[in-house]
């Protein structure tokens, strides 16, 4: 075992390093709802939103392939073959998650969009034991879904700050996301298997990035009020998908998914936490029922991920 392969696979190291990327996944809710807010944005202006996701994953595909090219000391340009599994990839995580995240975030409190994009990893599992067969269902796993589910009927009908209804373009969007968000982490799976998957995710996002943009622009969107604050924030938003899934590979590379997978119960922790602190919403962070359903949806997380 090489010194490299010894670091990464240290208990201590994998935790910390993992605990970076939820925290940067986490600050992405409260982010982009300061971006809308900064840059003028209304919530029922799609259009711009969109605009807004395109030139963020177009920044970060492209910080992607430069961090990429610059560890390998070469350009690392994509070829026919990634570009092969990038395009069903690219229309399933990038366009189709994030057209519907960007709409449903704006339409929904930080402290829920927060919740139920931890969803996202049973719906993936789902669809990999049921629909793509990639492996069996078991009791633990459908339990864990179970549980992640109940977190989402909690923080809908409990907490005195809470609507008790369910908004389409709110909740029901980041649901859709999330569903997009399990078919990308199932192909993702299968294609990385024949390509980096590093080199795949920043042709993906690089590509749906400028098909957000130009189905933006297509639809009247532009960024509005462009000030230095708004564009800082495109920045970092653009660093955390880079930065964070870097990350993420890197570790997989290394380690086996379910050491690593395991700390991602923190992803949803950050995203209460950070909501709270950046957007103000500290009464549904830590009223009764968005601490009951976060404590479901990280349980779920944890069964699902944890072997024995």
């Amino acid at each position: 075992m090489t010194q490299k392969q010894s670091t990464l696979t240290r208990t201590g190291i994998v935790a910390l390093l993992a605990c970076v990327c939820c925290i940067l996944w986490g600050s992405a809710i409260p982010m982009i709802k300061t971006g809308y807010h900064l840059m003028q944005m209304d919530s029922a202006d799609t259009a711009s939103q969109i605009v807004f996701a395109g030139i963020r994953f177009t920044l970060a595909g492209l910080l992607v392939l430069t961090f990429t090219s610059i560890r390998e000391k070469k350009v690392m340009f994509p070829d026919k073959e990634v570009l092969k599994y990038a395009i069903p990839v690219c229309l399933a995580q990038t366009v189709g998650q994030y057209f519907f995240f960007y709409i449903g975030v704006a339409n929904t409190s930080g402290v829920k969009g927060g919740i139920i994009t931890g969803l996202g990893n049973f719906i993936a599992i789902l669809l990999s034991c049921l629909v793509f067969r990639n492996e069996r269902m078991t009791v633990r796993k459908s339990a864990g879904c179970i549980l992640g589910f109940a977190g989402v009927v909690v923080i809908n009908i409990m907490g005195n700050s809470l609507d008790m209804g369910f908004k389409l373009t709110g909740e029901g969007f980041i649901l859709i996301a999330q569903l997009s968000y399990g078919i990308s982490t199932v192909l993702i799976n299968i294609f990385s298997r024949k390509v980096s998957p590093v080199i795949l995710s920043g042709t993906q996002f690089t590509m749906g990035g400028i098909v957000l943009t130009l189905i933006g622009t297509g639809m009247g969107g532009h960024l509005g009020n462009v000030t230095i604050g708004g564009v800082a924030i495109i920045f970092y938003l653009a660093m955390v998908s880079a930065v964070a899934y870097t990350l993420w590979s890197v570790l997989l590379a290394w380690n086996d998914v379910s050491k690593v997978a395991i700390f991602g119960f923190v992803n949803p922790l950050c995203s209460v936490i950070l909501s709270a602190l950046i957007l103000g919403e500290v009464r549904q962070a830590f009223n009764i029922g968005s601490l009951v359903a976060l404590l479901l949806v990280c349980t779920g997380i944890y069964i699902v991920n944890h072997k024995k």
